[in-house]
Parts: C-alpha cells; sequence; structure tokens
C-alpha cells in the first residue's frame, strides 16, 4: 500500500465461532483494528445478545446522518431471540457503509457434524447447551450471506501445542520439543497461561527455550506437577519420585490431579511401547497423540516388559480409587503407589 492509499475497508460482517475465550477475544480484537485502521475514531459497542432489543440493534447498525464508523459486537450470538435473528440476517445481506458487525457464536464450527444430539432432552436440550434451531438459523445464515469466519474452537493437543509453538514465534523465539511438553504439563491447557508463559519464557531466555529454560524460570510448577512424579517412576528413579511427591502435596498438587499423571505416564508408555519402535512425528498420527508426548512415552517405555506394564497399569488402577476415598490415607496411597511401579519396572528388567 502506497503512503497516499486510503486504507483497506474491513469486512463488514464477522463471524467468530467458538467458546475458547482467547481465541475468540483475539478475533474480535482484529476486527476491532481493521476497524480502527480505516478510520482511528470509529466507536465501538458491546452487547450480549440475550438482552438486546430489535430497536436497539436496529439502532446500532443503521447507517449513520454524520457518517460515523461503528463496531458492533454481538456476543453469545447463540442466545438471540427470533426477531433479533431476523433483523441480523437482513442486516447481512444488506450491511450498512461505515458499520462493522462482529457476532460471537458457540457454534458448532463449520463442517462439524453431530453436534446436536437429539438424546437427553432432545431439541430442548439442544437449545439450553447451544441456541437450538434458534442459534443455528442465525449461524448457518450469516455464514450464508457471506461472512467473514474466524474459529476460535477449544483446542485439541496436537493444536495447543502449535499454538505454543506459535506464541514462541511471535515473541521472536523458538521452542524445543523438550521444552515444550515440559511447559504444557507445567502451565497446563489454559490458553491465556500458556501465551503468557510463551512470551515470557522467549524474553528472558533470549529467544531460545529450552528444558533447561523452562526449568529454571518455571521452577515452582514445573518441577511439583504429578509428571515430575510419573516421569521419575517410570524411569525407575525410586528416589527422585518420592521426593517429587512429597513436594508437590507439600505444595498443594491435589492427591488426584497426581494419580491421574502417574496413570497417564503408565498407560502413555504402554501404547507407544505397543506401538512399536519408530519416529515420534510418523507415530502420532496413528496414536492420536502430540509427537513430544509419544518421545515422553517412548523414553518413559524404556526398560519395560509388556508383563510390568500390565502390572503397573493395575496399579494405577487401584490408585485412582484409593485417592477418591477407598484409602484412609491418600498420600500413603501415592507413596505406596510409586514404590510399586518402580518395582514394576525392576522386575521388568530381570
Amino acid at each position: 500500500m502506497s503512503p497516499t492509499s486510503a486504507p483497506e475497508a474491513p469486512a463488514p460482517v464477522h463471524l467468530v465461532v467458538g467458546d475458547e475465550a482467547l481465541l475468540v477475544e483475539r478475533a474480535v480484537v482484529r476486527a476491532i483494528a481493521a476497524a480502527r485502521e480505516a478510520d482511528p475514531a470509529v466507536e465501538v459497542s458491546r452487547l450480549p445478545a440475550g438482552e438486546l432489543t430489535a430497536g436497539v440493534l436496529g439502532e446500532l447498525v443503521s447507517p449513520s446522518l454524520f457518517a460515523e464508523s461503528r463496531v458492533v459486537v454481538v456476543e453469545n450470538g447463540h442466545d438471540a431471540g427470533a426477531e433479533v435473528t431476523t433483523l441480523l440476517l437482513d442486516y447481512a445481506k444488506a450491511p450498512s457503509e461505515g458499520v462493522t458487525l462482529v457476532v460471537v457464536h458457540r457454534g458448532p464450527p463449520k463442517g462439524a457434524k453431530g453436534c446436536r444430539p437429539a438424546g437427553r432432552g432432545g431439541a430442548r436440550g439442544a437449545a439450553a447447551k447451544g441456541g437450538g434451531a434458534k442459534g443455528d438459523a442465525l449461524l448457518e445464515g450469516l455464514r450464508a450471506a457471506g461472512a467473514s469466519e474466524a474459529s476460535a474452537a477449544s483446542l485439541s493437543d496436537d493444536q495447543r501445542a502449535d499454538f505454543v509453538r506459535a506464541e514462541v514465534r511471535q515473541a521472536g523465539g523458538k521452542i524445543t520439543g523438550e521444552a515444550l511438553g515440559l511447559l504444557m504439563d507445567a502451565v497446563g491447557s489454559d490458553l491465556r497461561e500458556l501465551a503468557a508463559a510463551a512470551s515470557q519464557l522467549s524474553s528472558d531466555a533470549g529467544g531460545h527455550v529450552d528444558a533447561d529454560a523452562v526449568r529454571r524460570f518455571h521452577r515452582g510448577r514445573a518441577e511439583v506437577t504429578g509428571f515430575a512424579v510419573a516421569d521419575r517412576a517410570m524411569t525407575g528413579d525410586r528416589a527422585g519420585a518420592l521426593e517429587a511427591l512429597r513436594w508437590a502435596l507439600d505444595t498443594g498438587v491435589p492427591h488426584v490431579v497426581v494419580a491421574d499423571a502417574i496413570a497417564d505416564g503408565v498407560r502413555t508408555a504402554a501404547r507407544v511401547t505397543a506401538a512399536g519402535r519408530g519416529d515420534p512425528y510418523s507415530l502420532a498420527s496413528s496414536l492420536r497423540m502430540p509427537p513430544w508426548k509419544v518421545k515422553r512415552g517412548q523414553q518413559n517405555g524404556r526398560g519395560w516388559s509388556g508383563e510390568g506394564l500390565t502390572r503397573a497399569m493395575g496399579v494405577v488402577a487401584d490408585l485412582n480409587a484409593d485417592v477418591k476415598g477407598a484409602a484412609a490415607d491418600p498420600s500413603y496411597a501415592l507413596e505406596h503407589a510409586v514404590e510399586q511401579v518402580v518395582a514394576a519396572r525392576g522386575a521388568s528388567r530381570r
């Protein structure tokens, strides 16, 4: 674009589909930024669909006598009533100049099938969950009208891993596969926390985010997760596993979370070991796991026999019941399970 050319006009109607809060907010911000690029004085209004009336919405999207630019963000579009839905669809077919309409809708995403099961309440249950036929009519009608669509659907493990890589890259850095797995274990699945951690680590580590950087800057979280306990137990490090367990419990990690991590470690190693040797990226597709998790399963599965893994599977099955009330002392149950998992690996090596 030359210095004298006018900014490109923003799309008149935007549709943001999904319920991942960070992705929703980013898509809305992008739409507003595009409108502000065309007119820095643009006025922004945000209203929940369930509280809109046809009169208020009609006033917001009608052409302005003074040619003022506006962005109208309709949140929770799946809650729109029949009258507001009709008005939105009519407007999308003939949008007003200078007005950008952004509709946020829970979904389902484009191309999804079977998202409105008829069971457990039928149409009434579907309406309660996602707007039912009313919500679908708005969603499909806006698509048919040619609205610009952005996906904000919840991410799978693979997609979250890609998200973290992209966040690190955007911050000017690069992250190793081992660091990626450790970071996701330490921070969890919340995208806001992952985005903040990725940006901070890229800055603190000078752009090169490796496992040592994650451990150094997230020591308080990365080292006390249940996954640290699981990894040490799976590799036969009895002392390290028990130390990590006591640290985790002392810092408030719930018994159930630690038990779930140990169970996940055993099951992942069993699945990866059963798949045979291979490149983590090749196995990831068939196992439906992110490559970093396959790699961890391969590392933790070394030295295990099928019999030993079967024995460990029984241990974590009992542990699940123990930490949910079957055992009088869940902390002791966890220690005993760690001892048994380490012993099962030791039996595998005989």
